[in-house]
């Protein structure tokens, strides 16, 4: 049987998908013929696909155009984000690996699923259609809900999959309903169609009504407030580098979905949802960094600083220029690195059980371990927004797009907050470096595939600080093909 060229170019276009699939399904049909003491190698492979996937994308960006029928739209901000979440898989990949070891849950459907919800982010980030991101959307959670109980003889494991279960089906369901009313009010669900119905018309009372609720069950997997009251349970009990993944793959692809939804479906209908982006990020930023100053233990503060981050990265989106489109992708790529580094980091040093999660755990690691408290400080630093570092670039960008469309107290209630957070950031480096180690500190030893997953993410940070100009102007180039 001969394929079209037309259908190859479909299957060059999702080729990330396919890869990650595949593997997926590779690695779940290998593991009962393995040995445990061979277990590791699964993690292995499920790297050689994710970094296969990666790769894939320059047969994407060689095919660049519409696949099946307008569903799916490999564009330069779908490659964008698919950058993004390979990367969060690579990382999350060679941190879990010592990790499922320590815990001996070395089992082979985690990374399969770490792999099918990566396959899941990557529909969102390019779904030119609402069913289609919705599928996506289910792809990526359902992974999600099975990875954050994969701890399965703890129970803050358990309680945290099944409150994300719960309220995660509750989010799908507003998405779910918005995306009917959209079809019953235009006819259609394609982004292109109902940009079109939008621009024959000025949008009804349920086509507004759609958008609130679409935005309802996005603002759920975003944790942004006031949708964020299960981050801290879920991020708190979910093994460690499963928090790192849901901190920052699924955050970015869905925010790619809503730049998709709001600017390419609704661009016309800016002042129906100004004014609830605004009010989320003020919330988000308020709630975020004023909870995480009472916490005492890292891994549920930085919980509250994703909740905080959520804020940053609407201030934005409410912009509603090409600039701000950039300034969002430049601040997810930003912080996917930081924010993913310091997971990993904490699932290091809090041990098998996770049992040293506390700030007073990590009194002494400067003098132990020098070289992890000094990738942990950096993505702090960066996380503060420390010139220099990715993290500083992505809040002036931020900033700047919000003031050039003259939301100017927007910016001023985010950087009255970025002081705030300085605090609680700040506390967990002076405890590295300036408080006596407890007497039963025993310092864990960096495997080579920890050590490499920091250094990568390390090195992204510093380059994005120093040398932004290039993947900032990919990022323009990635907004002006949204439109």
């Amino acid at each position: 049987m001969q394929i079209s060229p037309e259908r190859m170019q479909d299957v060059y276009r999702v080729a990330p998908e396919l890869i990650l699939c595949a593997t997926g399904i590779f690695v779940m049909l290998l593991d009962p013929f393995l040995r445990a003491a061979w277990k590791r190698a699964l993690g292995w492979i499920s790297l050689a696909g994710a970094v296969g996937a990666l790769a894939s994308l320059y047969l994407v960006w060689q095919h660049r155009g519409v696949a099946y029928g307008g569903l799916i739209r490999a564009d330069d901000f779908s490659i964008f984000v698919h950058a993004i979440v390979l990367v969060v898989a690579i990382l999350a990949t060679l941190g879990s690996i010592q990790y499922l070891e320590n815990e001996r849950i070395q089992r082979g459907e985690f990374y399969a699923l770490l792999l099918f919800a990566t396959a899941g982010m990557g529909v969102l980030g390019s779904a030119g259609e609402l069913i289609t991101a919705f599928l996506g959307l289910e792809m990526s959670s359902i992974s999600s809900y099975i990875l954050a109980g994969f701890r399965r003889t703890s129970l803050k494991s358990n309680e945290a999959s099944m409150k994300y279960f719960i309220l995660g089906s509750f989010a799908t369901a507003f998405f779910l309903y918005g995306i009917a009313m959209v079809y019953g009010a235009t006819g259609t669900t394609l982004m292109t169609g109902i940009q079109q119905a939008l621009g024959n018309s000025p949008p009804s009372s349920l086509l507004a009504l759609s958008l609130a609720m679409m935005f309802v069950g996005l603002g759920f997997k975003v944790v942004a407030a006031p949708f964020q009251i299960y981050g801290p349970d879920v991020y708190e009990g979910a093994p460690t580098p499963v928090t790192a993944v849901l901190a920052s793959g699924p955050k970015a692809a869905t925010f790619a979905l809503m730049l998709r939804i709001f600017y390419t479906g609704f661009g016309a209908a800016g002042h129906l949802w100004f004014w609830a982006i605004w009010i989320s990020a003020v919330l988000s930023m308020c709630i975020g960094n004023f909870a995480a100053v009472t916490q005492t233990n890292v891994k549920r503060m930085l919980a509250y600083s994703s909740i905080a981050h959520a804020g940053y990265i609407l201030v934005a989106f409410a912009a509603s220029t090409e600039v701000g489109i950039a300034a969002v992708l430049f601040y997810l790529a930003a912080y996917a690195l930081m924010k993913l580094g310091a997971f990993l980091v904490v699932a290091h040093v809090g041990g098998p059980g996770e049992r040293r999660l506390e700030i007073r755990d990590f009194a002494g690691l400067g003098t132990k371990q020098p070289a992890l408290a000094a990738c942990f400080s950096l993505f702090l630093l960066s996380l503060l927004g420390l010139p220099a570092t990715g993290g500083f670039l992505g809040k002036f960008y931020a900033f700047q797009a919000a003031l050039d469309a003259h939301i100017v107290w927007l910016v001023v209630i985010a950087a009255i907050n970025s002081i705030v957070g300085s605090y609680y950031y700040l506390r967990v480096i002076v405890a590295m470096y300036f408080w006596e180690p407890q007497k039963e500190f025993q310092p864990i030893p960096v495997t080579p595939a920890i050590a490499t997953a920091l250094v990568l993410a390390a090195a992204g940070i510093i380059y994005l600080g120093i040398f932004p100009s290039r993947v900032m102007h990919y990022a323009l180039l990635s907004a002006l093909s949204l439109r």
